[in-house]
């Protein structure tokens, strides 16, 4: 049962909440859009500094990472690697190398794919959460800007989700040999 507006618009005030996110089904298709778009930040720098391992830790189905290298989350979140290992169970080519080093322990419990799409955006997916750090010609993706979706019905998150499996599709498997990957 749909609230009248005047509750639902105070419930959704009290829980921070955007009403076409919690009563989907009460308003229409462009308001769902909106209430997909959580928030967006000019910068990646601008993301609070702790909301890339708050999503990773509430994430209970799945996390999915796709990006040219994603290193600055091995370097400026101390949390990331060991979280993503407990939440699991357990240059382009040099920045490669350095994350597929620091996610290589992490192959036993996770599927690392590598791909070489030409990727127009990185997209860090933690259950119906979404980060997506925009890629802009000539910039490097730490100063352009990100946005954070959260799936209702509305067409972005599909849209970003429809990209990732794409790419996930046609990615190849992680080479026990680092180097030959990236020969």
């Amino acid at each position: 049962m749909v609230p009248y507006p005047r509750t639902r618009y105070r419930v959704a005030a009290l829980l921070g909440e955007d009403e076409s996110y919690l009563w989907p089904g009460a308003v229409d298709r462009a308001s769902l859009a909106g209430a997909e778009l959580v928030a967006s930040y000019p910068r990646r720098s601008d993301v609070p500094a702790g909301l890339w391992t708050e999503l990773l830790r509430h994430a209970e189905r799945s996390v999915d990472v796709l990006a040219f290298a994603g290193l600055f989350l091995t370097e400026e979140q101390p949390e990331w690697t060991p979280l993503l290992r407990s939440r699991i169970g357990g240059g382009v080519a040099g920045r490669v190398r350095a994350v597929l080093a620091a996610y290589r322990p992490l192959a036993g419990v996770v599927e690392i794919r590598l791909h070489d799409t030409p990727l127009y955006n990185s997209i860090y997916r933690f259950d119906d959460d979404m980060l997506i750090n925009t890629h802009v010609y000539g910039l490097l993706a730490a100063y352009t800007p990100v946005l954070r979706l959260r799936r209702v019905d509305g067409a972005y998150f599909s849209t970003y989700l429809e990209s990732f499996e794409r790419v996930w599709a046609s990615a190849r498997a992680l080479a026990p040999d680092t180097d030959s990957v990236l020969a």
